[in-house]
C-alpha cells in the first residue's frame, strides 16, 4: 500500500483508470451557481440520490458561499444549515465531503459521519490540521492565495504558474505528512473567484489541467474542481480535459455531463 492508498471499504478508493465524480450539493442560498443549490435537507437528499444514480461517488456538501462578495457565516450558522442534511446523507450511505474552511465545522461534521474534509482554506490553520490528523480521514488540500476564499483579491498570473502551484502543493503535503496527515487529495484551486484578468485566468486554468501530472505530488490523488462557466461548451472543455489528463476526482455542478464524459473518454466511474 502506497502513502495515498486507502484500505478497501473506507472512503474513496483510487486507481489509475478511475475518475470519481464529486457532486456539489450547496446549502448556501447566496451561491451564484443556482444549479447545485437546494433549499432543505430533503432537497439535499433528493439531489444526492439523483447524482448517485447518474454515477457520482462523492457528495460535496457545503453551506458557506465561497464567493468573496458574500459574508462569512459563524460556525454555528454554518452547522445549522449543514447538519440536518448531512445526517440524512450519512444515513443513506453516501460518502460525504464537508466543504468548509472552519475547523469547528469540520470537527462536528466528522462526528456526524462525514468522511472527507474539503478545506477550501488550504489546510493552513493548525486547528484544522489537528482535526484531520485526530480523525485520520481524507482531506482535500487546495492551493489558495489567501487565508480563505472570502479573503482573496487578485492572483499572480505571470510566470510559470502551474509549476508554482505544484511547488506550493508539494511543500504543503510535506508539512501535513510531518503532522501525521497522509490521506491527502490535492486541488490546484481552479474554482476560486480571484479578481484578476478573466481571459488570462481562464488560460491559466486550462494550462494547469494540461499539466496535471505535475500536481501529483508525492503520489497524491488530484482533484480538479471544474469551474462553472456561463457558456456550457467552455465548462465541457474543462471537464473533458480534466478527465483526459487523468484527474482522480472531478468536483462538478453539472453531474450528468461529468458522468457521461468519464465513460465516453474511456475511464471508469468511481464507486
Amino acid at each position: 500500500m502506497t502513502q495515498f492508498e486507502e484500505p478497501a471499504g473506507i472512503g474513496p478508493v483510487f486507481a489509475p483508470d478511475v475518475t470519481h465524480v464529486m457532486a456539489v450539493v450547496n446549502l448556501s442560498p447566496e451561491s451564484r451557481v443556482r444549479q447545485a443549490v437546494v433549499d432543505s435537507p430533503a432537497g439535499a437528499l433528493e439531489r444526492s440520490r439523483w447524482a448517485r444514480d447518474l454515477g457520482a461517488s462523492i457528495i460535496d456538501l457545503g453551506a458557506q458561499s465561497s464567493h468573496f462578495e458574500n459574508r462569512e457565516l459563524t460556525p454555528a450558522e454554518e452547522l445549522a444549515r449543514l447538519l440536518p442534511a448531512l445526517d440524512l446523507l450519512v444515513a443513506d450511505g453516501f460518502i460525504v465531503s464537508v466543504d468548509s474552511w472552519k475547523p469547528e465545522v469540520a470537527r462536528v461534521a466528522l462526528e456526524h459521519g462525514a468522511q472527507i474534509v474539503n478545506d477550501t482554506g488550504g489546510m493552513q490553520r493548525p486547528e484544522m490540521r489537528s482535526v484531520v490528523a485526530q480523525n485520520n480521514v481524507w482531506c482535500v488540500v487546495m492551493h489558495i492565495e489567501g487565508p480563505n476564499p472570502l479573503e482573496v483579491s487578485s492572483r499572480e498570473l505571470d510566470g510559470d504558474r502551474p509549476a508554482a502551484v505544484a511547488a506550493g502543493l508539494a511543500s504543503l503535503v510535506a508539512e501535513l505528512s510531518d503532522v501525521g496527515i497522509n490521506r491527502v487529495i490535492v486541488d490546484p484551486g481552479l474554482s476560486i473567484n480571484y479578481s484578476s484578468d478573466y481571459a488570462r485566468y481562464g488560460e491559466l486554468q486550462l494550462e494547469t489541467i494540461r499539466r496535471l501530472d505535475e500536481l501529483r505530488v508525492a503520489g497524491a490523488p488530484v482533484m480538479i474542481p471544474v469551474p462553472r462557466k456561463a457558456q456550457d461548451h467552455r465548462m465541457h472543455t474543462y471537464l473533458a480535459l480534466a478527465i483526459e489528463y487523468g484527474a482522480d476526482v472531478i468536483r462538478v455542478h453539472d453531474v450528468e455531463a461529468a458522468c457521461d464524459l468519464v465513460t465516453l473518454l474511456g475511464r471508469k466511474l468511481g464507486n
